[in-house]
């Protein structure tokens, strides 16, 4: 087989096979375009278009002001975390868990209130919502280790018209391990999206319960849950797309963490740090169906969102036995632009 014939061949089968991570929907469609535009040069097709978008989550930011309420609470977080040097009776263990769901579920609702604070202006439905992120990602093979790269900017322009659309956004990465750096590249869907769970605009977004309940019970209704992951990992990774992906009204900013809330194994961590160096208070979710832990990061004082992690807990074909970092977001600026590819406005995070 020829070196072209070879090189079609791997790339057809990184787009069959399930990837040990996940991307964020704009990038997953982004760089399955290009390995398709390398498969018609190989096979001298003509273009083929992208498939439908698929409602991935994560790597995924409201600008709250109430502060932290008590700091003896992480402190004490601290101390339970603390090795000890012995495993602790299944009985100790319950009971530190189920303190840790009782602080994220406490920690959640403080940032659901100080997410009402938000001043958020509406959204236009002509108008993008503009996100400038710090990221780095695991650009090793499918099959080898997780091999990181370099943090690069991702700037993305997501479309709020609510008419089914094919071009849902733009995306422009820069910095060393950049796809097609300084170029915009359209994200595009053969099929048209509707306004919805992979097309959310601002009008959308205001239309969902305010209830958390009754939000969970919608979004637990409409998400897609891939191959070997939980439901309520799906429903847990969807709330933070949302949340740092988009701009919505504060009253559904506030739903969404209080259903996080609700959400069984929600957890909490004293100390995270994302890929920009900031350092916070975290909101953790590990899913034993597909061996990885989503973890939500935010400032200790003003509880803004910082950012986004992804971790490997176990693969025994790459010899991962504890959590491996697959892949972390820092965002730096959201704003509301007339038109994709300006970056003017906004506030820097």
């Amino acid at each position: 087989m020829n070196a072209d014939g070879r090189r079609t061949e791997d790339a057809l089968e990184l787009l069959s096979a399930p990837a040990e991570w996940d991307l964020p929907p704009g990038r997953h469609l982004h760089y399955k375009d290009v390995l398709m535009q390398q498969i018609d040069q190989d096979l001298g097709h003509t273009p083929v278009p992208a498939p439908a978008p698929v409602p991935r989550r994560r790597l995924t930011r409201p600008a709250v002001l109430v502060p932290l309420a008590s700091t003896a609470l992480a402190a004490a977080l601290a101390v339970t975390l603390t090795v000890t040097g012995h495993d602790p009776a299944p009985a100790d263990r319950a009971a530190t868990g189920s303190a840790h769901a009782r602080s994220a579920s406490l920690t959640l609702n403080r940032i659901a209130v100080a997410a009402m604070a938000d001043d958020v202006t509406p959204v236009r439905d002509d108008q993008f919502v503009y996100v400038r992120s710090l990221t780095v990602s695991n650009k090793g093979t499918f099959e080898g280790p997780v091999e990181l790269g370099a943090p690069h900017t991702v700037e993305t322009w997501t479309s709020q018209d609510p008419r089914p659309l094919k071009t849902l956004g733009w995306i422009r990465e820069s910095g060393k391990d950049a796809v097609m750096p300084g170029e915009t590249i359209p994200v595009e869907s053969t099929d048209a999206v509707p306004a919805g769970i992979d097309h959310p605009t601002y009008t959308w977004l205001s239309s969902l319960p305010t209830d958390p309940d009754a939000l969970l019970t919608r979004l637990r209704r409409e998400v897609r849950v891939s191959d070997g992951e939980s439901g309520e990992q799906a429903v847990f990774s969807l709330i933070g797309d949302l949340l740092s992906e988009t701009l919505m009204p504060p009253r559904n900013t506030a739903a969404l963490y209080k259903a996080a809330a609700r959400i069984p194994g929600v957890k909490e961590i004293p100390d995270a740090v994302d890929v920009a160096g900031r350092h916070g208070i975290a909101i953790t979710r590990e899913d034993a169906s597909s061996a990885t832990r989503d973890e939500w990061i935010f400032d200790k004082r003003s509880l803004a969102f910082l950012g986004a992690r992804g971790f490997i807990t176990h693969d025994q074909q790459k010899g991962i036995t504890s959590d491996t970092l697959m892949g972390s977001t820092a965002v730096l600026r959201r704003a509301v632009v007339d038109r994709h590819g300006e970056e003017s406005a906004g506030t820097d995070s």
